[in-house]
């Protein structure tokens, strides 16, 4: 994969934390330093950490998977997508929590890097340099996370779906690329 690639799939496996990070700004009446250090240290880390879990799990069973890995990918990033696109146009209004406890950030950072341990499933399968993907992926969620956190106590929940949208229709795009390429036809 290229850095191209793989900055693309760093912005769009951060937009979940982004998201989340919308959310708690619209709960706080002042962004700290602290705030925005925790959002970005708790989802970067675990975006950073669940990729690298979910690339080495696939090296397990390789051989069993080498001459379909194309098509894993493909449903996984499919999955991962489809869900960020399908969360984007719920209509329901999410509950907003200004709690910034060790369980909340906790849970919140698990919830939000769920796909990027598939995420490190897919970049295993599709031969990418995990040492050079989850850094990107943890550092670039790290800087957005305080980014939504502001955006999310300026400006309300006006631009979280649109976030998670563009986020879904690029792993979408990916996992197509990576299809088209597994079947010879890219």
């Amino acid at each position: 994969m290229s850095i191209i690639e793989l900055l693309l799939i760093a912005v769009s496996m951060s937009m979940d934390a982004f998201a989340v990070s919308i959310c708690k700004g619209l709960s706080v009446r002042k962004v700290t330093l602290k705030q925005s250090l925790a959002v970005g240290g708790w989802f970067g880390g675990f975006q950073g950490v669940m990729p690298v879990i979910g690339f080495v799990l696939p090296s397990l069973f390789a051989s069993l998977i080498t001459s379909i890995s194309h098509w894993i990918a493909f449903v996984l990033l499919l999955f991962i997508g489809g869900n960020m696109i399908r969360e984007a146009m719920d209509k329901d209004v999410e509950e907003v929590d200004d709690s910034f406890s060790f369980m909340t950030m906790l849970t919140l950072a698990v919830a939000t890097s769920i796909d990027a341990l598939a995420m490190g499933v897919t970049l295993n399968l599709s031969g990418a340099n995990i040492w050079l993907a989850a850094p990107m992926i943890a550092v670039t969620t790290a800087v957005l996370s305080p980014i939504g956190l502001k955006v999310g106590h300026l400006f309300g929940a006006k631009y979280k779906n649109k976030a998670e949208l563009t986020g879904g229709i690029v792993l979408v795009g990916l996992g197509f690329k990576i299809l088209l390429e597994g079947l010879g036809i890219l």
